[in-house]
């Protein structure tokens, strides 16, 4: 797949970048992209709901009445599940809803929501940014330029650089990363996928690796 680099006036700078047919032009994998999306949200749960069991409830731990005799139903303390204020029967505890997956099955999902991304024109590669101060206003000008600003974008690049990811930090449609920490929820909730020349670069120099 080779797509034209834009500048971030929305400009054809006249260069290309070639994005390798093994990652952006495979058969995407619907089930494994599920089941990265769906370990992704279960990590994101904290996991710290807690209720009371009748040994932890306030109360007095005497027998109300005696077992027999009384004509009504037998009954043990205060702190019974069935007494408002009582402890709570099979309640939820703690516990982590992270599951694992193999390292495989990850990168194949990545490459399936690459490839989606690929196969819907939703990639546009722009030039490296480089900004002495951040500003908003610079960055939301580069999404007018390339029309989306009205989708949800994901800007990737090469490299952590404080004053761009800061410039896009108050724009509530855009999500920063580097291209080491994408992960599949973030490319599929996103419409577009803004790749930087250096990030672009970097997929066709790791094929080269794999191949040698």
């Amino acid at each position: 797949m080779k797509l034209d680099v834009l500048s971030i006036t929305g400009k054809n700078t006249g260069r290309s970048v070639e994005l390798p047919d093994d990652i952006f032009g495979t058969e995407p994998n619907n089930h494994v992209v599920y089941l990265a999306v769906k370990q992704f949200l279960a990590a994101q749960r904290q996991g710290t709901h807690k209720v009371k069991t009748r040994a932890e409830v306030q109360g007095a731990s005497r027998k109300l009445h005696r077992q027999k005799g009384t004509g009504g139903a037998r009954k043990g303390n205060i702190r019974n599940p069935l007494y408002k204020g009582g402890g709570t029967i099979f309640g939820p505890k703690p516990h982590a809803y992270d599951f694992k997956l193999n390292r495989k099955v990850k990168d194949l999902a990545k490459i399936s929501a690459l490839s989606y991304k690929g196969k819907g024109n939703a990639i546009i590669v722009i030039e490296d940014i480089a900004i002495e101060a951040p500003k908003t206003k610079m960055f939301a000008s580069m999404l007018d330029a390339l029309n989306v600003s009205d989708k949800k974008a994901l800007f990737v690049s090469a490299d952590y650089d404080e004053n761009v990811f800061m410039s896009a930090r108050n724009i509530s449609s855009v999500l920063t990363s580097v291209l080491s920490d994408v992960n599949t929820y973030d490319l599929v909730n996103s419409d577009i996928l803004l790749l930087t020349e250096s990030a672009a670069k970097m997929f066709s120099e790791e094929e080269q690796e794999v191949e040698a």
